[in-house]
């Protein structure tokens, strides 16, 4: 508000200092009070508008003005009141009585939504849109404004803090050199609705989000898809059923969905295949920072011959010149600019339920990323997948709708329009509820649970999630791993001397042996062991951040480390994050694990158990889950497998997906391919047995070997 809104009541009607002003527009008139004149009705009128609003639901900003407005002139009129030498004493009661019939509305409506009560604190921010506000108000009340009253200027925007932030990798400027226009896509001009405008007047976005709260039916929220023509894909990996059915329907042409199926049932590479299918290049994913890895391995896994890259930093590493970018939210703001411009044909936004929060930076970030894309080519593939389309209200569905250009800010967009006008009825019709959610779910909403599936998948399944680890934890690992390396080839050089005529892959298995011996008997320093273990707790927060989304998503997850440590570590990031979880540990007494074990299974409220490889491996039954996040890597198949059976046991009726968390670039990955190439060794080895030993030191050698063989070729 300006300042002269703050002076008090009685300075009103004086003469303005500057002598230069004219006088007719600086006094201050105010009609006779009445019952339909003057500031007490328009401000009935605003009160009541603003406590209708918030018995239908969460308030507008519109409407937020509007009460902080009401509530400041209200303020203000009980002030004039008190001191107004023209009202007579029964007119001023009869006007402070009035006001506080207002009051008493105002007060009931801050009741139904208290944030609504730091808006009339000292230090609430009174923005542009509120002292237009009061202005309207004050000129429908026949109150003559002085002219800084009339006029209202903008606050000066603050300065970006983001901007300083921006950058453009060098690749990006080359890619753009090469190819400075892009050329607009005129192919999807909007065309004039065939079925008129019947429903322009109406707010529809509150009613559509009623219509999945009261107009299900009790069917599910998933568009009908076609049968899939094959299963095959150009690379070497099959579609399952339940994926390419999905592809298909991109074939034909859709190309926005919110892709909500639960995990486990292999959203990324529905996501790929689609760009794929569409030639939705290049594209770009946006993804949470622990699993761009994995994208990057998805890309080559699914699409063989598609180039992709990861957004670091900086974007110092950035290939510009690759079909896929991936980039995660984390270094979103840095990078938008850029991104805006780049032309991209196609976007994937993975997990967005982290874009729920319309207020938040991300969420401004793809929003803007959305509109630039659409407007650049409107036939673009927008997809939003999450498992977790839903968190706390209907509410949540907004940011993904408008990220889709299903609706903007107040109204759905002309797509959406045109199927709700293809009805026939209206929010007031009993039948637009069910109407209008088939017609939102047709514009691209998939949700299959492993349930609906479960024939489509296999009954067993381990799926490696790769991390990056990008603390200083994670840059010691690596220098360690450098370190064992530099350490290695030392060797090698100084036998290799010695025994110039010895075959090269016997100098590095006598090389790696001798390191492996004296490994196991070192108490100090850096070794394959305690490499191993300092991956473990590096990797600890990022998978159990996975099982927490994991665990909102599907329900129970059983989540499997080596260390007593990383379990301390996920059972205080649980906590942190508002999940219940029980432990399962190698100290306990017989009767608290069989608790433990019972509170998983039967108490809704835990959500996970934290167990011990070695503790839990064997003999128990946690089938009450079928996800199985192992943190940490054994050093056999066996005990592996050992885990993964605790959960895919007779009587389990869903497929059991087991998430291995890989540290990437690091010896993690290295162990996870060797403990792979021994799975079809033998089947299962019995605790204890030679066999078990023997395959242990089997893949640790091996490890060791292929450090040593990896820096003889570099």
């Amino acid at each position: 508000m300006t300042n002269s809104s703050k002076t008090d009541p009685s300075q009103r009607n004086k003469r303005p200092k500057n002598s230069g002003q004219r006088q007719a527009g600086a006094q201050r008139r105010r009609a006779r009070p009445g019952d339909d004149t003057g500031v007490i009705p328009v401000l009935a009128r605003a009160a009541r508008e603003v406590e209708t609003a918030v018995q239908k639901g969460p308030l507008k900003p519109s409407n937020r003005a509007r009460f902080q407005v009401a509530a400041l002139l209200l303020r203000e009129e009980r002030a004039r009141v008190k001191i107004d030498a023209t009202l007579s004493d029964s007119e001023r009661a009869n006007e402070q009585k009035r006001l506080d019939g207002l009051a008493g509305i105002l007060a009931k409506t801050a009741a139904r939504d208290t944030s609504l009560l730091s808006m009339l604190g000292e230090a609430a921010p009174i923005t542009p849109a509120a002292k237009a506000l009061r202005r309207d108000l004050l000129l429908a009340a026949g109150v003559e404004l002085s002219p800084e009253e009339l006029i209202i200027s903008a606050e000066p925007k603050p300065v970006d803090k983001q901007t300083d932030k921006q950058v453009v990798p060098a690749s990006v400027r080359q890619m753009q050199m090469a190819n400075p226009f892009l050329a607009p896509d005129f192919s999807a001009v909007a065309a004039k609705p065939e079925h008129g405008n019947r429903l322009a007047n109406w707010e529809l976005i509150d009613p559509l989000f009623r219509a999945f709260e009261h107009g299900s039916g009790g069917g599910a929220a998933s568009m009908e898809l076609p049968e899939a023509s094959s299963l095959r894909t150009r690379g070497t990996l099959d579609l399952m059923r339940h994926q390419a059915r999905f592809v298909e329907v991109v074939k034909q042409g859709h190309r926005t969905f919110l892709l909500a199926d639960e995990p486990g049932l292999g959203k990324t590479a529905q996501a790929l295949m689609a760009a794929e299918a569409s030639n939705s290049y290049p594209l770009l994913v946006v993804v949470p920072n622990v699993v761009k890895t994995n994208w990057e391995r998805e890309v080559e896994l699914w699409t063989p011959g598609r180039t992709a890259t990861v957004v670091h930093g900086d974007g110092d590493t950035v290939d510009a010149f690759s079909d896929v970018v991936i980039v995660n939210y984390e270094v979103l703001d840095r990078h938008v600019g850029w991104l805006g411009r780049f032309g991209f044909k196609g976007m994937v936004v993975d997990e967005a339920h982290f874009i729920k929060n319309l207020k938040s930076e991300r969420s401004k970030h793809v929003l803007s990323l959305s509109r630039s894309i659409r407007a650049t080519y409107p036939k673009a593939l927008l997809m939003a997948l999450t498992g977790t389309p839903l968190i706390n209200s209907i509410e949540d569905f907004r940011a993904i709708w408008q990220y889709l250009g299903w609706i903007d800010g107040t109204k759905p967009l002309a797509p959406l329009m045109s199927k709700l006008e293809e009805s026939d009825l209206t929010p007031a019709d009993p039948g637009f509820f069910s109407e209008a959610r088939r017609a939102v779910i047709d514009m691209g909403i998939v949700r299959r649970k492993k349930v609906d599936v479960a024939a489509d998948i296999p009954a067993r399944r381990v799926a490696d999630i790769p991390v990056e680890l990008d603390d200083d934890l994670g840059r010691s690992i690596r220098a360690a791993e450098q370190a064992l390396t530099a350490r290695l080839l030392d060797r090698f050089t100084r036998v290799r001397n010695l025994k110039p005529d010895v075959a090269v892959e016997d100098l590095i298995r006598v090389v790696a042996h001798a390191e492996l011996e004296e490994s196991k008997s070192a108490t100090t320093g850096e070794n394959v062991f305690t490499m191993v273990r300092r991956i473990g707790q590096a990797k600890a927060t990022l998978a159990a951040d996975y099982t927490a989304q994991l665990a909102r998503s599907v329900g129970k997850v059983v989540f499997f480390a080596k260390h007593i440590d990383v379990m301390d570590t996920a059972e205080a990031h649980f906590a942190k994050v508002g999940l219940k979880s029980v432990s399962i540990r190698g100290d306990q007494s017989a009767k608290a694990r069989q608790h433990a074990i019972d509170s998983f299974a039967d108490d809704p409220e835990v959500s996970v158990v934290v167990a011990s490889l070695s503790a839990a491996g064997v003999g128990l039954n946690l089938q009450a889950a079928s996800n199985v996040v192992l943190a940490e890597l054994s050093w056999t198949n066996a005990e592996q497998t050992q885990a993964i059976d605790r959960v895919h046991r007779i009587g389990q009726e869903l497929p059991v997906t087991a998430w291995r968390i890989i540290a990437a670039h690091t010896i993690d990955a290295r162990i996870a391919e060797l403990i792979d190439s021994k799975a079809g060794l033998a089947a299962r080895a019995l605790d204890g047995s030679d066999e078990d030993v023997v395959a242990e030191s089997n893949i640790q050698l091996q490890a060791l070997s292929a450090l040593l063989r990896d820096a003889i070729k570099n």
